[in-house]
């Protein structure tokens, strides 16, 4: 619940037509300050302060990421209820508020593009790029162990790149799938498929964010290094978690927050990593609890100083009472 003023004032707040375009907006997922400025094709300054007013009036929820920053829609279950009560009134057929989903679908098909354009450059390279971050062996063996030697049924690889996931856990799946938007990417992930002998592994092409064609649900479901490509990554986990059977697991791998802001220019990178807070917040809204997380810090010999984190989580009825969180710098002699 809240006060009767935090109600006066939230009602203020919303009660101006940028405001409630914006929170018309927000409720397709975070956006950035320079995705909803050229959206609603007003000034930085001016939609900076409509955010601003917004934040304070507990609407929103403000997240910054290098020199971006992202807002989404609070999830205080008070202000929620008052932005889904208000929200689901606006007419979506307005000239305003058609225009701008339309436009914030441009958006987010460009930036779709641009990471497609990069996975299909860089395709046959793909594992080699991905060294350049963080030595792979170590993540790889925080990855077997945070999953243990047990066999665990049925294995989903969301963006499965060059299939690298499907090859570590082969031996402890019946069946396996990986799905990737690239057709570059499969044909790489099925030549390496090719190579092996086991016939229980299969990639397809897919969106991770529209999972409706598969008809069977997965005992772990991998997200690797897939989130910070992503304008919405809360939606991913929602959609995985649908996936995911009752007493199954999911496995999330990717960046710490950093500032490494050439990634975004030069590996299409959209979000620059993620906290426990934020992971666990979107873990909980799907549904799941972490109960295990690695941080793997670089040691000064990688070429760029990312820490990468892995979470594992399961349905809040099935995960452990208390969730174990781990950092380290991962012994680089044993691993290469």
């Amino acid at each position: 619940m809240i006060t009767l003023d935090q109600t006066i004032n939230a009602l203020k707040a919303i009660a101006e037509p940028t405001r409630l375009r914006l929170l018309a907006l927000l409720c397709s997922g975070d956006l950035s300050v320079k995705d909803l400025t050229w959206i609603l094709n007003q000034s930085q300054p001016r939609i900076s302060r409509h955010l601003k007013l917004l934040n304070d009036a507990g609407l929103i929820e403000r997240s910054p990421e290098g020199s971006w920053v992202y807002y989404r829609l609070s999830g205080k279950t008070g202000f929620a209820s008052i932005l889904q009560d208000i929200l689901s009134h606006v007419d979506l057929s307005d000239a305003h508020t058609s225009r701008d989903r339309e436009k914030l679908a441009t958006i987010r098909q460009q930036n779709a593009e641009v990471a497609a354009n990069y996975f299909k450059e860089n395709a046959a390279n793909w594992d080699q790029i991905r060294t350049l971050h963080v030595p792979e062996d170590a993540v790889e063996l925080a990855m077997t162990d945070m999953i243990g030697k047990e066999n665990f049924g049925s294995l989903l690889d969301l963006g499965t790149g060059t299939g690298r996931v499907l090859a570590l856990f082969e031996g402890q799946y019946v069946r396996a799938l990986g799905i990737d938007s690239s057709h570059e990417m499969l044909a790489v992930a099925r030549a390496n498929l090719d190579k092996g002998t086991s016939t229980r592994a299969r990639v397809q092409r897919g969106d991770i964010l529209d999972l409706a064609g598969l008809s069977e649900q997965y005992s772990l479901v991998c997200i690797h290094q897939v989130l910070h490509y992503l304008d919405d990554p809360k939606s991913a986990l929602m959609e995985a978690s649908r996936i995911l059977e009752a007493d199954g697991r999911m496995l999330i791998v990717d960046f710490s927050p950093h500032d490494v802001e050439h990634l975004r220019d030069n590996h299409a990178h959209r979000r620059l990593g993620f906290s426990n807070q934020q992971m666990s917040k979107w873990l909980s809204e799907a549904g799941l609890a972490v109960e295990n997380s690695v941080h793997l810090k670089p040691d000064g010999s990688t070429k760029t100083p990312l820490t990468v984190s892995m979470w594992l989580a399961r349905f809040k009825n099935n995960s452990k009472s208390s969730s174990q969180d781990t950092t380290f710098a991962p012994n680089l002699e044993t691993t290469q």
